[in-house]
C-alpha cells in the first residue's frame, strides 16, 4: 500500500481525523490504566473479542483530552482490523504508518496504541522500539491472553504491564443506565429496577453493543456474529485449523454442558477425533477467553492437573443465542454467571484462585475460593431451595468441604432467599450466608 492510503485509514480511526464516538465509561478499567500506565511501559489489554478493549482506549484518551493532560494531536491509533490493509502486515508496515503520523501531525510525547495487534507479524519488534529509543507510551490490544502475557513477556520483560477486559458485570449496566446501588438504601429503592436489569443481564449476558441493543433479534444476530468471528478469525484462522466442523461441533457441546464436569476422553468419543487435539482445542478456547475451565481441589498439585474439569462460559449471551433451552438448566446457567463473576473480580485481586470441590463420595461444592495460600470462602449456588431434600444435600455438601478444607466462611447463592442460618456438624457450629445472585453480584 502506498503512504496516501496508509494516511487515509489513520484519518480515519484517529480523534485528529474523522472519528467520534459518545461511549458510556467504564469506571474500574480507566481507575486501573490511570495507575497503571507510564513512559516506557507497555500496557497491555486484552480479552474477548467485543468486550469493549477499543471502547476502553477511546475513554481513556478522551479523559486525557477533556483534562488537558494530552493534546489530541499527541494520540495516534492504529486499526489493524481496518480491512483496507489487504495484505498481511509486518513490523516495517507499522514503522511506515509511524512516520506518516509523524510527518503530518508532528507530535510531541504520544501515546501510540496498536488495536488488535495479533494481526502483525513481528509486532513485538515495533514496540520494544517505540519503549527503547522513542521512550514513548504504549498501548497494545489483542483478543488472545496467550499473545498478550506468554509472548509479550518474553520480549518485554519487565516492560509491560497487563489489563483483562471482560463483557460488563451487572455493575456496570446498572451504572450505564444511571440505577443507583451502592448503599442498602439504594438497593432497596431500586429494587425493582435492578432485577430488570438482572434478568436481562443472565439471558442476554453483557457484551456492550448487545447490552445497549433494545431489540432482542438484534442481540441475537449479535450474538452469533461474535460467535463465528471467534471460532473462524481468532481460532481457525491464527492456528490454521483444518477440523473447522470439530471445533464447533466442540463448541456447542461445551456451551449445552456449561457447569459441569468435562472428561476430554468422553469428548474424544462425542466428537471423534484424538485426545491430543481435543487438548489444544481446549487450550485454544482459553486463548481467546471463550471458555473457562477450573480443577479441582487439591492438596497435591500432580492430582489437580490430572482432574476433570468443570467449564464455564465467559457470557450466558451465548448459551441464549445458539438456540438452547433456558429454562431447563437456569441452575447451571446462575452457577455459571457466579464463575464470570468471579473471574471479573481477579481484576481487583490478581491472586484469586478458582477450583472446585469434590470427595470420594461425589458430595461436590460449585466454588473454592482461594487468595495466595489461604482458602478464603466455600461458595454453593442452589438456585431453588424451596425443595427440603435439595437444601438439605447442598448444605451438608457444603459443611463436608468445611470440614475438610477448614474453611468457616460459607456461601449458598440462590433465586431470591436471604438469611444467616447455623448448622450443627460432628458437634462444630458453622453459619451459612444466603443470598440472592443479583445481590451478591452487587458486593
Amino acid at each position: 500500500m502506498n503512504t496516501s492510503a496508509f494516511f487515509d485509514i489513520l484519518v480515519d480511526w484517529n480523534f485528529w481525523g474523522n472519528f467520534q464516538t459518545e461511549l458510556e465509561k467504564r469506571k474500574s478499567y480507566l481507575s486501573k490504566i490511570k495507575d497503571l500506565f507510564s513512559h516506557r511501559t507497555a500496557l497491555t489489554i486484552h480479552g474477548i473479542r467485543r468486550s469493549g478493549k477499543s471502547s476502553l482506549i477511546h475513554l481513556y484518551l478522551q479523559d486525557l483530552f477533556e483534562n488537558k493532560s494530552l493534546d489530541i494531536k499527541n494520540s495516534l491509533i492504529i486499526k489493524l482490523e481496518d480491512p483496507r490493509f489487504t495484505n498481511q502486515l509486518i513490523a516495517q508496515d507499522l514503522h511506515q504508518l509511524f512516520e506518516i503520523y509523524l510527518q503530518n501531525l508532528a507530535p510531541t510525547d504520544p501515546i501510540i496504541i496498536l488495536d488488535e495487534v495479533q494481526n502483525v507479524t513481528g509486532w513485538e519488534r515495533f514496540v520494544r522500539y517505540l519503549l527503547e529509543a522513542k521512550n514513548l507510551r504504549v498501548i497494545v490490544t489483542g483478543s488472545s491472553s496467550k499473545l498478550l502475557g506468554q509472548e509479550i513477556a518474553t520480549v518485554l520483560t519487565g516492560r509491560h504491564v497487563d489489563i483483562e477486559v471482560f463483557p460488563l458485570s451487572l455493575k456496570e449496566m446498572l451504572e450505564f443506565r444511571a440505577i443507583a446501588y451502592d448503599s442498602n438504601v439504594q438497593v432497596a429503592k431500586s429494587k425493582i429496577a435492578i432485577k430488570r436489569v438482572f434478568d436481562d443481564y443472565f439471558q442476554w449476558g453483557g457484551f456492550p453493543e448487545v447490552s445497549l441493543s433494545e431489540s432482542n433479534e438484534r442481540k441475537r444476530e449479535l450474538l452469533f456474529r461474535y460467535f463465528d468471528d471467534i471460532i473462524f478469525k481468532d481460532l481457525v484462522k491464527r492456528f490454521n485449523i483444518n477440523e473447522v466442523h470439530k471445533l464447533e461441533q466442540m463448541a456447542n457441546i461445551l456451551i449445552t454442558n456449561v457447569a459441569t464436569l468435562q472428561s476430554f476422553n468422553r469428548l474424544k468419543t462425542q466428537i471423534d477425533i484424538s485426545l491430543d487435539t481435543i487438548e489444544r482445542f481446549v487450550h485454544y478456547f482459553e486463548i481467546v477467553r471463550m471458555f473457562f475451565f477450573i480443577k479441582k481441589y487439591e492438596y497435591s498439585i500432580g492430582k489437580q492437573i490430572r482432574s476433570v474439569h468443570k467449564i464455564y462460559l465467559i457470557d450466558n449471551g451465548f448459551y441464549y443465542a445458539k438456540g438452547f433451552r433456558f429454562t431447563e438448566n437456569i441452575g447451571r446457567l446462575a452457577e455459571n454467571l457466579v464463575a464470570t463473576e468471579l473471574f471479573k473480580r481477579r481484576l481487583e485481586f490478581p491472586q484469586l484462585e478458582l477450583y472446585y470441590w469434590r470427595d470420594f463420595q461425589q458430595r461436590e461444592v460449585d466454588f473454592v475460593v482461594k487468595h495466595g495460600a489461604t482458602v478464603q470462602q466455600l461458595i454453593q449456588v442452589c438456585w431453588d431451595i424451596s425443595d427440603p431434600r435439595t437444601l438439605k444435600r447442598e448444605v451438608n455438601n457444603l459443611l463436608r468441604a468445611s470440614q475438610d478444607i477448614n474453611c468457616d466462611n460459607l456461601l449458598v447463592i440462590t433465586e431470591d432467599f436471604e438469611d444467616l442460618k447455623e448448622y450443627d456438624m460432628n458437634s462444630v457450629t458453622r453459619r451459612i450466608r444466603f443470598v440472592p445472585l443479583w445481590k451478591w453480584m452487587l458486593e
